[in-house]
């Protein structure tokens, strides 16, 4: 109930302010279960996802959101887990595993996960290298993968920071990709390389965003 409340409310509210402009809906299957592959630039790009697709999305998100002290840290935690977050504590040595697992037992009760290969936001609005782990989900759990493009959201809110501004926004969502050719072949480091550069090639398809073939975290930190 907490969940169809929020998703009124602020679906109310994001579609008054901003508009957005949805494309595709219709390509993720109405049951069973669905990996959502997307670009990621800025901090409200789950959000808005979110917010448009009709099913139940779940997601990866740092604990530290749903860790907070006080009243204010109660509320943010109520949002997020309310909103599909499922925290995750991605800073340790093992948060790789822990997150691909997680996204495993969504998608193994059937429902929709969202992850961004890129595995962090971009650091200039270009698109980066996907990194393997949704290859391993959709090889592991023979769940299609539909990939999708937030645009416009870097002008609602550019750096991911500060308080959002009224600009158009665009979801488009692309072909589902069966990928039960390689099944079983979820430890072939060729396999999910072949399949992670499929997914990405959609999404720069969807966004129009320029390719770089370097992780994100690598261009941030240089």
């Amino acid at each position: 109930m907490s969940r169809i409340v929020l998703k009124a409310i602020l679906g109310f509210v994001m579609r008054v302010l901003f508009r957005p402009t949805v494309e595709g809906m219709e390509r993720i299957p109405g049951s069973g279960p669905v990996i959502l592959a997307g670009n990621h630039v800025t901090f409200i790009d789950s959000l808005f996802m979110v917010l448009c697709v009709k099913r139940q999305v779940f997601y990866i998100g740092k604990d530290e959101y749903v860790t907070g002290k006080g009243v204010k840290g109660r509320l943010m935690a109520w949002f997020f887990s309310t909103g599909g977050m499922i925290p995750v504590d991605r800073d340790g040595g093992h948060g790789g595993v822990a997150a691909l697992m997680t996204g495993r037992r969504v998608l193994e009760e059937g429902e929709v996960f969202g992850i961004y290969p890129e595995g962090t936001r971009s650091p200039d609005g270009r698109l980066y290298r996907g990194r393997t782990g949704v290859a391993r989900l959709a090889l592991m759990t023979g769940a299609p993968v539909v990939p999708y493009a937030v645009i416009g959201t870097d002008k609602v809110q550019p750096n991911g920071k500060g308080m959002p501004r009224i600009a158009p926004v665009t979801i488009r969502f692309g072909e589902p990709l069966d990928f039960s050719r390689y099944e079983g072949m979820d430890r072939d480091r060729y396999v999910l390389r072949a399949v992670t550069d499929e997914v990405m090639s959609d999404v720069m398809r969807l966004s129009g965003q320029e390719y770089v073939d370097v992780y994100a975290t690598k261009a941030r930190a240089a």
